[in-house]
C-alpha cells in the first residue's frame, strides 16, 4: 500500500495576489512561469541573487546543497525561487512579479 499522496502546494505573490500550484518536480521559478506568472530571474542556478524574495508563510526545500544566501538572511525568510521547491502552500512577497 502506498502512502497518501500530499495536495500540490499553492503559492500565493504578494502583493497582487497571483496564486499557482507548486508541484514538487519544480521550483517554485519554473511553477510560477508554467502558471504565466514572471518573477524576477536571471542564472536560474542560486548564484546571481536576482530573484531574491521574501517568503512571508510556508516552507521550502532547496535542490542545492547551500544557496547563495547568508544565515541573516535565512532568518529573515528571505529565499532564492529559482532553486527552493514548496514543501507547503506558501505566501511570497515579490513586488516585482508581473503576469506573463
Amino acid at each position: 500500500m502506498s502512502p497518501p499522496s500530499r495536495p500540490t502546494p499553492t503559492v500565493r505573490v504578494e502583493p497582487h495576489g497571483y496564486t499557482f500550484e507548486s508541484p514538487g518536480s519544480l521550483t517554485l521559478l519554473e511553477a510560477a512561469a508554467a502558471a504565466r506568472v514572471r518573477l524576477p530571474r536571471s542564472c536560474r542556478n542560486g548564484t546571481c541573487r536576482t530573484c531574491l524574495c521574501k517568503l512571508v508563510a510556508g516552507e521550502v526545500r532547496y535542490r542545492i546543497e547551500w544557496p547563495g544566501l547568508t544565515r541573516e538572511e535565512k532568518a529573515e525568510g528571505l529565499i532564492l525561487p529559482c532553486v527552493a521547491v514548496a514543501e507547503t502552500d506558501l505566501v511570497l512577497w515579490v513586488p516585482d512579479a508581473e503576469p506573463l
